[in-house]
């Protein structure tokens, strides 16, 4: 890859990203009482737990979205409204979105030991770096420490720690894991970050040239906690797919833009329509068969800074939105 958006570009002579990552979750633990979180070391790693069997809270999921961000982007929450009634919307700002949220963010290690799942975010995963991702963004990395985020209600076992420490060719101390489930605000706050992300994973699947982004951003609102997972997982898909609005700053030519825009936002899906709950069961709650075109924020537009061009593509849904948060 090359030009300064790529991910080898961005971090040549940088700290590397499970570097910059500990960083942020470091003082995740140090604030761990102010935050309502708990750390605690299983087979040697530093485990936290942000939201299952604590509180956690909404700063807790900020640290979690900006580990998982490996702390190359803004994350914050702004006011926000939706059809009369507060509702926070989640900002995410990036002018590294490619090392930011295809390197790191994006869940892309399907963790299995034993009756424990979770699915996988942060940089822990360029280092182990077995994902196809890895192929199209040209980057992987090597650390002394890795450092993820995993979407689970269930502690990581001291089997998960050694999984995880041998994918990476770490030691076990050398691995800090933070964990909080969809039902919870921490676990919804870095889901719902993923607005910038999804953007450029559905860019990737369409062979898009991912070097032409130059920086990102995002803002998607912020759904209330569900009861239970389930529940929640509707939710905040919705607020990515009916609800973001995602804004990325790209060079090169405005013909190629205006060809690929109307295939990025999920609105280009014939599963979009209906709140991702009753998309989800007709599927049997498979992700796998669920159009994959779907996964993609509600509105993208590029904003070409050589040509001083805009492509607008997809709309926002506020009646879904409604159904899916308060109905």
């Amino acid at each position: 890859m090359s030009g300064d958006s790529s991910v080898a570009g961005a971090a040549a002579g940088w700290p590397g990203l499970n570097e910059r990552a500990a960083i942020v979750f470091d003082d995740l633990v140090l604030r761990s009482a102010e935050l309502r979180v708990k750390p605690e070391l299983v087979a040697g790693a530093c485990v936290v737990d942000a939201g299952s069997k604590v509180r956690g809270g909404l700063h807790a999921g900020l640290s979690l979205a900006r580990i998982c961000l490996s702390g190359l982007a803004t994350v914050n929450i702004i006011p926000g409204e939706l059809a009369g009634r507060p509702c926070p919307q989640l900002q995410v700002a990036t002018d590294h979105p490619l090392a930011a949220c295809l390197a790191s963010q994006y869940a892309g290690w399907q963790i299995s030991e034993g009756k424990f799942f979770a699915m996988g975010s942060g940089p822990m995963r360029a280092v182990y770096g077995k994902e196809t991702l890895f192929e199209t963004i040209g980057y992987r990395e090597r650390s002394k420490c890795v450092v993820g985020v995993l979407e689970c209600r269930k502690p990581p076992t001291e089997e998960v720690v050694a999984k995880v420490a041998l994918a990476c060719g770490v030691d076990h101390s050398a691995v800090s894991l933070a964990y909080a489930p969809t039902a919870s605000l921490a676990g919804t706050i870095q889901i719902v970050a993923r607005s910038v992300e999804t953007a450029l994973h559905k860019l990737a699947e369409l062979k898009f040239d991912l070097t032409r982004i130059v920086s990102g951003h995002g803002v998607a609102p912020l759904p209330p906690v569900a009861k239970d997972d389930l529940a929640a997982i509707g939710r905040t898909n919705d607020a990515v797919l009916y609800g973001a609005r995602v804004v990325l700053f790209v060079t090169g030519d405005d013909e190629s833009l205006a060809a690929i825009g109307p295939l990025v936002p999920s609105c280009c899906s014939p599963d979009h329509g209906a709140p991702f709950a009753e998309v989800f069961a007709r599927y049997n709650h498979d992700f796998y068969a669920v159009d994959p075109h779907l996964f993609s924020p509600a509105q993208v537009e590029f904003q070409n800074i050589e040509t001083g061009r805009t492509h607008a593509f997809g709309r926002v849904e506020p009646s879904l939105l409604v159904r899916s948060f308060f109905e």
